[in-house]
């Protein structure tokens, strides 16, 4: 139900797509080795199979425990320190804890219709601990705030011109990726990881 291949652009790919993506224990225990053995790819790009790029936790995994695992954690951190480009490829929605892996790439591309939205408050869960920080660093306090305690679901059209997708792509999001990924995959793997530090290091 994970799918990653690739070499220089390592793809990963959300397969469940009769269960809108939604995340087993156990595929939440492959993305996450799959970003882990892609460290040395150049670009790494996720995406899913379907209308959904991810509904988050399958319910039932949920309310078993599965929203309090440190996997979710483990994810988005193994995708923030990458140090080649991560591109998320919203195919689709994104909702709930998969939100952490969008918020965590470098670049967050969507279909159009897509919504974003991570209803913590509505299901009585804490968002994963490093989400509303890199939420509040794309939109600002106030608009992660509309999200995480508002319980809004944000279009892509809006998400747009929020800042927390950087474009809306007409037809094949992950081909949309591929392209964006073209200058990373023509350079030298160090010069990449060098640009992406200054471009993280905090100013004097």
């Amino acid at each position: 139900m994970i799918h990653a291949e690739g070499n220089a652009l390592r793809l990963i790919r959300i397969d469940r797509p009769d269960k809108a993506n939604a995340l087993t224990p156990d595929m939440l225990q492959a993305l996450c080795e799959a970003v882990e053995g892609a460290q040395d790819a150049r670009a790494l790009v996720l995406t899913g199979t379907g209308k959904v790029f991810s509904a988050g936790a399958d319910l039932d995994a949920a309310k078993a425990g599965m929203a309090r695992t440190p996997l979710w954690e483990r994810l988005s951190g193994a995708i923030a320190r990458h140090a080649g480009l991560t591109i998320c490829a919203l195919n689709g929605t994104v909702a709930g804890g998969a939100m952490g892996m969008a918020l965590a790439c470098d670049l967050r591309i969507a279909a159009p219709g897509a919504k974003l939205f991570y209803p913590v408050m509505k299901l009585g869960y804490l968002p994963q601990q490093s989400d509303p920080a890199r939420l509040a660093a794309l939109v600002g306090p106030a608009r992660a705030k509309m999200i995480l305690m508002a319980g809004q679901k944000i279009p892509s059209d809006e998400a747009l011109t929020w800042g927390l997708i950087d474009r809306i792509v007409e037809g094949d999001v992950v081909e949309a990726a591929r392209d964006l990924a073209t200058d990373v995959l023509a350079a030298d793997p160090g010069h990449a990881a060098a640009i992406k530090a200054l471009i993280h290091r905090r100013p004097v």
